[in-house]
């Protein structure tokens, strides 16, 4: 029985996910972001059966399992795009080293403004980078890993749903910057949304998610308190 649940659950997830990024494809509207509305079809569904959390746990870790190797073939993009990387690696660093710098300044700011207690801002500030990393840099200055992985998936979400479009607002085209700014801010998710607009911008997203994990790692326990009130 149990083999069945979690056969069912993979096969509804996977259903949804293309039958999502279908509808994306074709009308390319932010708020039918194929994660987005593939995960509140997953939501009605488990409500709608009357399905827990617990029944669709083990398909979830398989599937979480398979963003390594998901991660790793972003090496293929790279590749078929390394004259592009290679022509442009200076202003690719700069901007994936500033955008790292200036994202993490922004959210402070907005959360001081809005008078958030210091463990909250220490929790915000990692947000633009993937959650195991983030949640080390929210322990390492003293926030609360549990909420900074909660603000990591609300930025990919957010962020793989409107970035695309202020992008667009913004006249950004070239897909080289706009790969960059959503790999940058977004991390994974905003990595996948470059990939649904082409090659380059997908291959460039996989270079910022990375840079800036590893840049954010090296200089968030040092550069957060410098901000911090």
């Amino acid at each position: 029985m149990k083999l069945v649940i979690f056969a069912v659950c993979v096969a509804a997830t996977l259903a949804s996910y293309l039958a999502t990024r279908a509808l994306f494809m074709r009308f390319r509207q932010p708020l039918l972001n194929p994660v987005f509305l593939s995960t509140l079809v997953i939501i009605a569904a488990l409500k709608a059966t009357g399905a827990t959390l617990a029944d669709y746990q083990p398909a979830k870790e398989a599937m979480t399992f398979l963003l390594g190797p998901a991660t790793v073939a972003l090496a293929l993009p790279l590749y078929n795009n390394r004259q592009v990387l290679k022509s442009q690696a200076l202003p690719v660093l700069a901007g994936v080293l500033s955008g790292s710098l200036a994202t993490i300044a922004a959210v402070l700011w907005a959360g001081w403004v809005a008078g958030f207690a210091r463990g909250i801002l220490i929790s915000l500030g990692p947000k633009s980078v993937t959650v195991p990393i983030a949640v080390e840099i929210a322990r390492l200055s003293g926030g609360e890993p549990p909420l900074t992985a909660a603000f990591v998936v609300a930025t990919g979400m957010i962020g793989s749903i409107l970035g695309p479009a202020l992008l667009t607002a913004l006249r950004v085209k070239d897909p080289v910057a706009r790969g960059l700014a959503l790999g940058t801010v977004s991390h994974g998710q905003g990595t996948a949304v470059a990939l649904l607009e082409g090659e380059t911008a997908g291959a460039m997203g996989g270079v910022a998610m990375a840079l800036a994990a590893v840049f954010t790692a090296l200089v968030a326990p040092y550069y957060l308190p410098l901000l911090l009130p």
